[in-house]
Parts: C-alpha cells; structure tokens; sequence
C-alpha cells in the first residue's frame, strides 16, 4: 500500500512541509488572519489547523487537486460519512488520551482496548460507505484504494477480529464478591441464584405512589479507586488466561494507528471546517465558485465578489452584504482605486487579495463566477504605526517597505498598496508614486493600488481606473460599489463644498452678510 494524502497530489513530496511555518506576512492586511481563525475554531485544539492556511500551493495541478476534492464533499452523503468517521476517530483519541492518564494496569488497558474496537469499527465502516460512493476525485479515489486494501491487510483483519475476541472473552468473565465488614473476597461465580428480580417483584404489590430513592448510586466515573483497581487484580488472578491476553494485546499494539488513516482524518478536516464556514453565507444568498486558475494567463475577473472577513461581521449585525466586480484584460495589470473615504476602497482591495490566496489553497471563493491568477507571493503594503524603536518617520518607512516589496517580486507576484504617501505633499506622493508605480509595470505583476492621487490612472494603458461610487442624489452617501470608470473625484468634492458651505454661492453670501 503506498501511503496517500487528501491535500496533496502523489507527485508533491509534503515531507516536513509543516515545520516552521508560521502566518503570511500579508495575513492581517487583508484580514485573512480572522478568517482563518474562525473557520478553524472549533477544530483547532483537536487538529491545529491554521498551519494548513499557511501554505499556498506550488502550481495549477495542485489547486485543481483540492478543488476535486472540496466538490466531493459536497455531495451531502459522503460528508456526512467523513463527519461521522471522524467524530468516531474522536473518541478513539479520547480513550487513549484516556488510557494514558489513568493509573491502575487493568483500567489502562480495558480502555486501550475499547480505542481500538472504535478505529477498527470506524475504519471498517468508512471503507464500507467509500465503497458503494460515486467519487471523482484524484484524492477521495486515492485514498478509497489504499482504505479497502488496508481493510484487507493481514495486520488489519489481526487488530479487529483479536480486539473483538478479547471484549467477548472479558464479558463472559462472571465472579462474586463477598463483603463482610471490612473485608472482600472474590470468587468464581457459581451459578448462584440472582433474587433481585423475585424481591423486586414480591414487594411491587405495596409500592402506591412515587417514594425516595434510598439506593446506594455507585460511581459511574472511568478511573478506578484503590478498593476497584484491588478487586480487579484479584480477578485477574481468577482468570489469568484472558487478562494475560489482554495484556500482551496492548503491549504489541501501541502503535496501532495507521499514519495515513490518522493524516486523512485529520486533513480532511482543513476541507470540512471550510466547507461549513461558508455555509452560512450561501445561506444568506451569497455565492460561491471554483475559480479558474492560471499561472501564465493575467486575464482575471471576479463577479459577485465579497470581504470574508467583513461580509461575517455584517451578517452577525444582521446588516446586507454588498459584492463587486472586477476584471483586467488583454495588457491590463493594475486596478488604480480611489473615491471618498469610507467608500469601500480598502475592502475591495482585501477582497482582491482573499480571492487570490484562497484560490491558492484550492478553496471556493466568493463571487458568481471568477478566473484568477496563482501568483507566487503576494505583497501588502498597509498604513501602519509608526514604531520608535526604528528611528524612521512615516514616509521614510513607506518607502523602505515598498524597496522590499519591489527587490523581492517577480512577475507572477500581486502586490497590494493601500493609501501610501499620505503624510507628504501631493507633489512628492505624486512624484513617488510615479516612480514606483513604473517599476511595477516594469514587472508586470498584477497590482491593486488604493489612492487618492488620481494623476496615476492616466500615467499608462495597462492602468485600469476604479472608483467607488456615491449615491447620486446624496453624494454624502457611499454605496460600496466598486465600478470601472475614470477617476475625477469631482462628485464627491463638490458635497464637501456644499457641506461646509465653500462653493461660490455660498462664500458670496456669507461675504455679503
């Protein structure tokens, strides 16, 4: 049996793949950091899965890979089945998390034992249920093949039919016990007469209504005290046969969890949780898709897409969602955004990233319908703080950052730029700008860049103007959509004239009063 993965491709060596990664430097610019740990909060402690949102795939075959692999589980039938086998692989880590904290010999084992009659049952059960399942998948079939030839392997069949065995052979183990004061003696049982029953049923005829329960509750916990852990002992000895099995069974198989079965249960779950988190968007209407990837074509579009990050926060507020359109075309690699402030800007451009980078993971993304780019880094440059500690004012660091951005991209890169420049004159934030804007041209890489300095749009072909929009009649209200059209900004300037009375109406009669 070759050992098979649902994440990755046969041919994509994954080993050590894990090791040492931590969260994208890019990942709380676009807000990827609340995604994550949200769609990993249920499942994290159990799984640790945010290291798998760490690692973007290598090339298109790999998406494709996971995106197979995301619509089987679709099908309603086969992910119930996995939800199943996993909430079965669950308890089996309980009991031997359990057998592992206990303290006594007996009540080790007896729950070593029961966690490997869950897996056997587990395991079998899922090959079952895989079996008889229309699968398309690259993945799901791979990993089928390797279940059922593993269902049928030698260790297997061994591991089950010797577990089952053992639990028949201890239910049959019947003895006495015999307390006087305070002393215990066990012996065989012997066939003695049960008389609960008879007493139960000779003192039925004098119960008349509902009365105190005076019985002893004996304690249903799953450790043993010193008296129990004794007794058992004692047993044993009654019945050395089968508790010298037992003990043998656990000591030759404490590495009874096959590796690929216990690596599927829990990468599986990077496609569950992700599943189940959008969910809830596509229950309030908002669509889902498996884009189009290319690692050559710069031909993207994006219909009906959304914030993650935000479009969740609006559905706890109980708030509407609204979605944008995007696309470049032909010689096309820069969307220049700019508009009022508060009018969406900055989301759009995390939108444009979240898209890209979950596209990467082989997810479906939000939006009608997308074709997007597998870029081989993304970059952000967002406002941030100024930190003392490196003794450089606001736009010494701006352009610091931005000279690493622009040393380490290549032309499969997406740079995203957000309001860069502001704490310096227009004419140096036009200066600069232009000179950085023309060294990402020069690359050719795929840019989002939010700005108020306008003049870029008009400073090459390949520079796509966006603006977000205002209501007509009330330019002082944002309507968050994100259109393809020059970049004027008059609209929006004449309100702010009107609101602080500064147009020419306004100032001749504040003049003449």
């Amino acid at each position: 049996m070759t050992a098979t993965s649902i994440l990755f491709p046969e041919e994509l060596n994954r080993d050590g793949v894990w090791e040492g990664l931590s969260e994208p430097d890019f990942f709380v610019d676009l807000n990827l950091d609340q995604i994550v740990r949200t769609i990993t909060a249920s499942r994290e402690d159990e799984y640790h899965l945010r290291v798998f949102f760490y690692l973007p795939l290598p090339n298109v075959d790999a998406v494709l890979y996971r995106q197979e692999v995301m619509q089987d589980l679709e099908n309603e039938a086969l992910f119930e089945s996995v939800k199943e086998f996993s909430q079965k692989m669950h308890l089996v880590r309980l009991h031997l998390n359990l057998s592992g904290k206990l303290y006594y010999k007996y009540n080790k084992e007896g729950w070593f034992l029961e966690a490997v009659a869950t897996y056997c049952e587990a395991v079998a059960k899922f090959a079952q249920d895989l079996s008889s399942m229309e699968i398309k998948s690259r993945g799901f079939k791979s990993f089928r093949e390797y279940l059922l030839s593993y269902v049928q392997s030698g260790r297997f069949r061994t591991l089950r039919d010797t577990a089952k065995k053992l639990k028949d052979d201890l239910s049959m183990v019947r003895y006495c016990l015999l307390i006087n004061g305070g002393q215990v003696k066990v012996r065989r049982y012997a066939s003695e007469a049960d008389y609960s029953a008879e007493i139960e049923r000779v003192f039925a005829k004098f119960k008349q209504h509902a009365v105190k329960d005076y019985r002893v509750q004996y304690s249903t916990g799953v450790d043993m005290n010193h008296v129990e852990a004794r007794i058992i002992e004692l047993v044993a000895k009654l019945f050395p046969e089968v508790f010298s099995h037992l003990e043998k069974y656990c000591a030759e198989n404490a590495d009874f969890l096959d590796d690929t079965v216990a690596a599927f249960d829990r990468e599986v779950q990077f496609y569950m949780a992700y599943l189940e988190y959008i969910a809830s968007f596509r229950g309030r209407g908002l669509s889902f898709c498996y884009p189009e990837i290319s690692d050559t074509c710069k031909e993207i579009y994006d219909y009906e897409g959304f914030d993650l990050a935000l479009a969740y926060q609006l559905m706890i507020e109980g708030k509407s969602v609204v979605c944008n359109d995007f696309f470049l075309q032909g010689k096309e690699r820069v969307l220049l955004v700019s508009g009022p402030n508060q009018g969406g800007k900055t989301t759009f451009a995390r939108t444009f990233g979240q898209l890209h980078y979950l596209a990467s993971l082989g997810c479906p993304v939000p939006g009608r319908k997308a074709c997007l780019f597998l870029a081989d880094r993304i970059f952000t440059h967002f406002e941030r703080e100024e930190d003392i500690r490196n003794l450089r004012g606001k736009l010494q660091d701006d352009l610091v950052r931005m000279h690493s951005i622009l040393t380490q991209a290549t032309k499969r890169s997406i740079i995203i730029v957000n309001e860069i420049f502001n704490s310096t004159t227009l004419h140096d934030a036009v200066f600069l700008s232009t000179q950085i804007m023309q060294q990402i041209l020069e690359l050719d890489a795929l840019c989002v860049w939010v700005t108020f300095v306008v003049e870029l749009a008009s400073l090459d072909e390949r520079i796509v103007s966006m603006v977000s929009t205002v209501h007509p009649d009330d330019p002082g209200l944002r309507t968050y959509k994100i259109l393809r059209k020059p970049a004027d900004g008059l609209a929006f300037a004449l309100f702010i004239a009107e609101k602080y009375r500064l147009t020419r109406d306004k100032i001749k009669e504040r003049i003449q009063t």
